[in-house]
């Protein structure tokens, strides 16, 4: 879906690493025209050179559920599971309408649910959030930096310096903003997906890990900055 699958491989082999170290997750963003989704894996498989995918996501409810077909489309994500092209199988960007369309009858529960989640979407996000909690569904968050990159001067400005000092002198190291979110994130059961070019920043991603945790005040004082400001990019009429 990305265009990355040729170079993504190249990469791979370059690095000499065995494919049980290596966690891979592919999508499957949509279909040409009679191709069915175990014939859009399989052209996948051939660009990864690989005989599956850890993780294999529809990316969107749409045009499947618009056709009335995605209960269809889950089904055959069931059979690729059940063939072993993909060890595990998930959505993005479902909503808890589309969520129950597929959960109603499925022999396998969707592994994860990818989606918009940071502190601007969290209030609208919830439902989703539960739902996807109450039926074992692993929240996996992208956009998550989006308060400090494409909302900055928003309402979580005025609070995440004093977070992040904190955070700095229980650590006695820097502490970025992000980190701050990624914290928040992280504590709220997510998965964390991020993408970006620049070795330092994949750097201070992985770093997240050795960040002390938020206390529940600093997690509500986010949440509460959070609800003064709805700010979606990614997810359109989603919530």
């Amino acid at each position: 879906m990305y265009n990355n699958e040729d170079t993504l491989a190249a990469g791979i082999k370059a690095s000499g690493k065995p494919r049980s170290e290596l966690y891979i997750t592919t999508k499957l963003k949509g279909l040409e025209p009679a191709q069915t989704a175990t014939e859009a894996l399989k052209v996948s498989l051939r660009k990864l050179n690989m005989d599956y995918v850890d993780l294999f996501l529809i990316h969107s409810p749409s045009p499947a559920n618009k056709e009335g077909k995605l209960k269809a489309l889950w089904d055959e994500m069931e059979e690729i599971h059940s063939q072993g092209l993909a060890k595990s199988i998930g959505v993005s960007n479902f909503r808890v309408e589309d969520l129950n369309v597929i959960l109603d009858g499925a022999k396998v529960i969707p592994a994860v649910n990818q989606i918009e989640l940071h502190p601007y979407v969290w209030k609208a996000a919830q439902p989703i959030y539960e739902l996807c909690k109450e039926r074992g569904i692993v929240v996996a968050s992208y956009g998550g930096q989006t308060p400090i990159v494409r909302a900055v001067g928003g309402p979580l400005d005025a609070v995440l310096p004093a977070i992040r000092e904190r955070l700095e002198k229980t650590r006695g190291e820097p502490i970025t903003s992000g980190q701050v979110l990624s914290k928040w994130i992280l504590q709220k059961g997510a998965i964390l997906v991020t993408t970006t070019s620049k070795a330092s920043r994949i750097k201070e991603f992985l770093d997240t890990k050795n960040v002390p945790n938020l206390t529940e005040e600093e997690v509500h004082v986010i949440e509460e900055a959070g609800e003064k400001l709805h700010k979606r990019v990614y997810m359109r009429h989603v919530f």
